[in-house]
């Protein structure tokens, strides 16, 4: 590597899809860069879902952070963010000396949103993190164990709720819903399809709200073609251990709740000194800087402009990643700021094998396969790695094309109630 001492330092939290297309946009400047992050690796996390229903394996969708920093010019530093010291220019973390910054780019991303639901962080599931996803998939597999070992007996059944109908949601129940219709009977035959129900519950009208009111009535039938019970306009009211407690006083029996109702900000950033917004998140202007914070970018979903505030999907992310990084090298060569611009090409969500929706910025429209085909292009297209695209083109040939005739998951442990293994989570996760 060349010697960049000299150079002014950048230094980019969070290797999402903003910090690492900050760090790829910066890998020719004449600065040298610091990426800091707590997981050694960069997570793809529009396919966490097929992950947590065993399509894929964790390493198909994560990628070394030392490999992405080395290859454009950057270094690694493994820490957890504590704070932002402004006075001094530093960026505090949990261990290790503070790192001096002459310019920030902040983009850690955004946490699960409960919106203070009651027993909702206590008694659900995350889809958010490699090890969220893992600690799903763990759990499914190991409800369905637990039913086939209780079959003979004629007592057990295993309900999963699904709490969100935005994409997140959707593709997780979508999923669910073809691993039970696919695998259930010839893996495990002494098991009856009636006794695993998918329960998707959202408390608007319609599902994908972003989408246009076709998009969005044609995926409320694939996902009911699919067996799964959707519950539109209904509120939760509290989350319990073994039920979900309905705003109108409904109870619904849960064996599982995943929770895919929305993200906000990271709590403890509210610590570090900067102006926070809607959501948790740092507030911004026009050309992405923190308020009164010169030298400080924030994007991705960390970030909200309160003038023009983006959905928290990758696209505006990636964008916004650039963009920051371009306006440093334009401060370092004298010259003011350009306000960030979003060009919208367009949203799509996947429903389940061949079936997905696609709504184009320039109001075309698509359904079925062809979206289906779009989707899975597009998403392999923006993994990082070729080994991990290949590994990925695999498992997801598999997983559509072999499963209806030779049924296979990737599973992990089976959890027991008697288990007294050391937990190994947080060993996943890293």
């Amino acid at each position: 590597m060349r010697n960049t001492d000299h150079l002014p330092h950048v230094v980019v939290l969070g290797a999402g899809f903003a910090g690492a297309s900050a760090l790829r946009a910066l890998a020719d400047a004449d600065v040298r860069v610091t990426v800091v992050d707590q997981h050694p690796y960069n997570t793809f996390r529009p396919l966490l879902y097929q992950v947590a229903t065993g399509g894929l394996n964790p390493g198909d969708i994560t990628y070394p952070l030392r490999t992405l920093s080395a290859r454009n010019r950057a270094r690694y530093r493994r820490a957890k963010v504590t704070g932002v010291d402004r006075d001094h220019q530093q960026v505090l973390v949990d261990s290790g000396p503070a790192i001096d910054y002459d310019y920030l780019i902040i983009g850690i991303g955004s946490t699960t949103n409960h919106f203070g639901i009651p027993g909702a962080a206590e008694h659900s599931m995350s889809m958010y993190t490699r090890a969220d996803a893992l600690r799903v998939r763990d759990a499914i597999f190991s409800g369905l164990e637990k039913i086939a070992g209780q079959s003979s007996t004629g007592t057990g059944g295993f309900t999963i709720v699904v709490v969100g109908g935005g994409a997140t949601g959707v593709e997780m129940a979508g999923a669910i819903a073809e691993l039970k219709s696919a695998m259930l009977t010839p893996t495990f035959p002494e098991l009856n399809p009636s006794e695993v129900n998918v329960i998707l519950v959202e408390m608007t009208d319609a599902l994908l709200l972003p989408f246009e009111k076709g998009l969005q009535r044609y995926a409320l039938r694939q996902l009911i073609k699919r067996g799964v019970d959707v519950r539109l306009k209904t509120a939760i009211a509290e989350i319990a251990e073994d039920h979900v407690i309905l705003k109108d006083g409904t109870q619904l029996h849960s064996d599982l709740v995943i929770w895919a109702a929305g993200v906000a900000g990271y709590p403890e950033v509210s610590e570090w000194g900067l102006p926070i917004g809607k959501g948790g998140r740092i507030e911004i202007g026009s050309d992405l800087r923190v308020h009164d914070h010169d030298r400080v970018f924030a994007v991705g979903d960390a970030a909200v402009d309160p003038d023009h505030p983006l959905a928290q999907l990758a696209p505006p992310a990636m964008q916004m990643g650039v963009h920051a990084a371009q306006q440093i090298v334009r401060l370092e060569r004298g010259l003011p700021t350009e306000p960030f611009h979003y060009h919208d090409r367009g949203i799509m969500a996947t429903i389940g094998n061949k079936t997905a929706v696609v709504q184009l910025s320039n109001g075309l429209k698509i359904t079925g396969l062809v979206a289906w085909a779009a989707w899975v292009a597009l998403h392999l297209w923006y993994l990082l790695g070729g080994r991990n695209r290949v590994e990925t083109i695999i498992n997801l040939v598999y997983r559509y094309l072999i499963w209806p005739s030779q049924t296979a998951a990737i599973v992990g442990d089976v959890e027991t109630p008697d288990d007294d293994r050391p937990d190994t989570s947080q060993a996943e996760s890293a």
